[in-house]
C-alpha cells in the first residue's frame, strides 16, 4: 500500500487514484496525521502531495523528519518536493513562476525516470524552487527555469519532483509513478474485480434490517450506489426531488428509468416552485447552493417525516458520494482550498438522527462506472454525463429565474442532442450550455436585439481533476448555435469555451 499525504493540494486524491490504476491500494492520510497513525498502515512507500503553501511559511504544514526515516520509500510532489528538501538540509526560495507544459531535461539512469526520454514534457505549477541540493542528493531533472526539476538520494530512498506527474500534461508521468512503485516493491493486488458483491456484503452488514431513505438524482453516482443498497436490503425508499432546476424532460426519464431498474418503494416530489422562491434574487454561487442544500433539506426532512407517520422505520440515509465530492469540498483536508460546497457532502439536521451510508465514497468516477457495469446497469444509464447536484442554477451565471431556466433548458437539449446525433456525445467526460450574466446586441429577422449569450463547454477527461476542452467539429458547432438561436427564445449569440481545468474548473459556479 501507499500513503498519499495531503498537504492541500487540490490532487492529493487524484495521486490516490493514479497509484489505484498502476494496480496498488492507496490510502489519503492528513499531514497532520502521526507517525504512529502512518507506521500503523503499513505502508510500502509514501508520497507528499503538492499544496498552496510555501515550506519556509511560518505555521506552514510540515511533517516530523521521522516520516523520511522509516525505512521506505518517499517521494514528494511540487510541495512535498520542497518540503523534503528543507527537512533534509537544502535550500528552497522563491523564484520566477512555472505554469503549465515544460519541457524537462532528465537522468533516465536514475531509476525514478528508467526508461524516459532525455527531454520530457512535463507540468509545473509552482512559485518556489529548491536552488541547492544537501549531501547525499542528485540532481535528475531540470528545466530553462527550475534547475533542481527533480532530485533523488539513493541511499535513503528519497526522491523529489517539482512537476505533477499525476496529471495528463505530464506525458509519461503514469511511468513515473509506475516506476516509484517499483521502487517500493509495491504489491500489485488492487482491483475491482468483485467490488460489486463485497460492497453489497459490506451494506448488508451495516444495514442491518434497518431501513435507509436516499435521494436519486437519475445521475450515475446515485444511480450505482441506489442499486448497492437495492441488493443489501429490501427496505430501501428513494426520493426525486423536482427542484425545477433540472434538464429538459429529465423528471419523466428519471421515472422511466427508475421504473426499468426494478426499484421499490419510488417517491416524487414536485418542488420547483419552493427552490425558485427561495432563490429569487439570489447571485452569488456558494450562496445558490447554501440555498437548493437547505430547500433540498427541508422537502427531505418532511418526506422522511411523512413516511414515519406512516410506520415506515428508516434508520439511515443513503448517499452517492464519491472521492472527488469530498476533495473539492476540503475534505478530509483541513489545508485545501474549498472550490465550492458539494450537495452530497455534509448531512441532514441532527433531530433527523439518521445514520449515513457512502457505499462509494472511496470511488472515482470512472471507477463508479465500472462498478455499474459489475452490478448490471446498462450502458445508457451509466455513460450519462455528469450533471451537478444544485442543477441549472450553477448553470445559470447571476441570478435564477424560470425565463433563464427556460433559455437553458432549450439551449443545452439542443447541444446535446447535436451531440448524440454526430456521436460526439460518447466522445466527451461532460458537455453543457450556460447562459451568461450578460445580453449583446444582434439583428434577427431585419430587427435589431438585445438578447443573453449562451456558452457551450464540452470537456474531456478522465476523472474530472483535470480536463481539456472538446475539439468538436465546426459544423457541429456551427448546427448547435444556430438551432440554440432559433429555438431559445431570449438568446440571440453562443459562444464556445476552449479554457483547460485548470486554470477553469469544468463548470462555471
Amino acid at each position: 500500500m501507499i500513503i498519499v499525504i495531503d498537504f492541500g493540494a487540490q490532487y492529493a486524491h487524484l495521486i490516490a487514484r493514479r497509484i489505484r490504476q498502476l494496480g496498488v491500494r492507496s490510502e489519503i492520510l492528513h499531514w497532520t496525521a502521526s507517525l504512529e497513525e502512518i507506521r500503523k498502515l503499513q505502508p510500502e512507500g509514501i508520497i507528499l502531495s503538492g499544496g498552496p503553501r510555501s515550506v519556509y511559511e511560518k505555521g506552514a504544514p510540515t511533517i516530523s523528519r521521522e516520516v523520511l526515516k522509516m525505512g521506505v520509500p518517499v517521494m514528494g510532489i511540487c510541495y512535498g518536493h520542497q518540503l523534503i528538501a528543507r527537512l533534509t538540509g537544502s535550500r528552497v526560495v522563491s523564484s520566477s513562476k512555472e505554469y503549465g507544459k515544460e519541457t524537462m531535461l532528465c537522468d533516465n539512469k536514475s531509476p525514478l525516470f528508467k526508461g524516459m526520454m532525455r527531454t520530457e514534457q512535463v507540468w509545473m505549477s509552482h512559485g518556489d524552487s529548491v536552488t541547492e541540493l544537501a549531501d547525499g542528493f542528485r540532481n535528475i531533472g531540470s528545466t530553462p527555469e527550475c534547475k533542481i526539476a527533480a532530485y533523488e538520494n539513493e541511499e535513503e530512498k528519497l526522491y523529489g519532483v517539482q512537476f505533477h506527474p499525476e496529471v495528463q500534461h505530464t506525458l509519461h508521468g503514469m511511468a513515473i509513478l509506475d516506476n516509484f512503485l517499483s521502487i517500493c516493491r509495491a504489491e500489485r493486488s488492487y482491483t475491482l474485480k468483485n467490488l460489486d458483491s463485497r460492497l453489497v456484503d459490506e451494506a448488508k452488514g451495516i444495514l442491518g434490517r434497518e431501513g435507509v431513505i436516499m435521494a436519486v438524482s437519475g445521475g450515475v453516482d446515485s444511480l450505482v450506489a441506489a442499486t448497492i443498497l437495492k441488493k443489501a436490503t429490501a427496505n430501501l425508499h428513494l426520493v426525486f426531488v423536482d427542484n425545477g432546476l433540472l434538464r429538459k424532460n429529465e423528471a419523466l426519464y428519471v421515472q422511466g428509468m427508475i421504473k426499468e431498474l426494478g426499484f421499490e418503494n419510488f417517491h416524487f416530489v414536485d418542488a420547483s416552485e419552493l427552490f425558485l422562491k427561495r432563490l429569487k434574487g439570489i447571485a452569488e454561487p456558494e450562496q445558490k447552493r447554501k440555498v437548493i442544500g437547505k430547500a433540498f433539506i427541508d422537502v427531505f426532512e418532511s418526506k422522511v417525516s411523512e413516511l414515519k407517520k406512516k410506520g415506515i422505520s428508516i434508520s439511515f440515509l443513503g448517499q452517492g458520494t464519491i472521492y472527488p465530492d469530498r476533495i473539492e469540498s476540503a475534505q478530509p483536508s483541513k489545508t485545501a482550498s474549498v472550490i465550492k460546497t458539494h450537495h452530497n457532502v455534509g448531512g441532514l439536521p441532527e433531530k433527523m438522527r439518521l445514520k449515513l451510508i457512502e457505499p462509494l465514497r472511496d470511488l472515482y468516477k470512472d471507477e463508479v462506472r465500472e462498478l455499474g457495469k459489475l452490478l448490471g446497469i446498462k450502458g445508457e444509464f451509466l455513460d450519462r454525463h455528469p450533471f451537478p447536484g444544485p442543477g441549472l442554477a450553477v448553470r445559470v451565471l447571476g441570478e435564477v429565474t424560470a425565463e433563464k431556466l427556460a433559455m437553458l433548458r432549450e439551449a443545452d437539449a439542443i447541444f446535446i442532442d447535436e451531440l448524440k446525433k454526430s456521436g460526439y456525445y460518447s466522445k466527451t467526460w461532460q458537455a453543457f450550455a450556460a447562459l451568461l450574466p450578460a445580453k449583446s446586441v444582434g439583428v434577427m429577422g431585419d430587427e435589431r436585439t438585445y438578447g443573453y449569450i449562451i456558452a457551450l463547454r464540452a470537456v474531456t477527461s478522465q476523472d474530472a481533476m483535470t480536463a481539456d476542452w472538446a475539439r468538436l467539429p465546426h459544423d457541429l458547432l456551427e448546427s448547435a448555435a444556430s438551432r440554440i438561436v432559433r429555438k431559445a427564445k431570449g438568446v440571440n449569440r453562443v459562444l464556445y469555451d476552449i479554457t483547460q481545468k485548470p486554470p477553469a474548473t469544468i463548470e462555471y459556479e
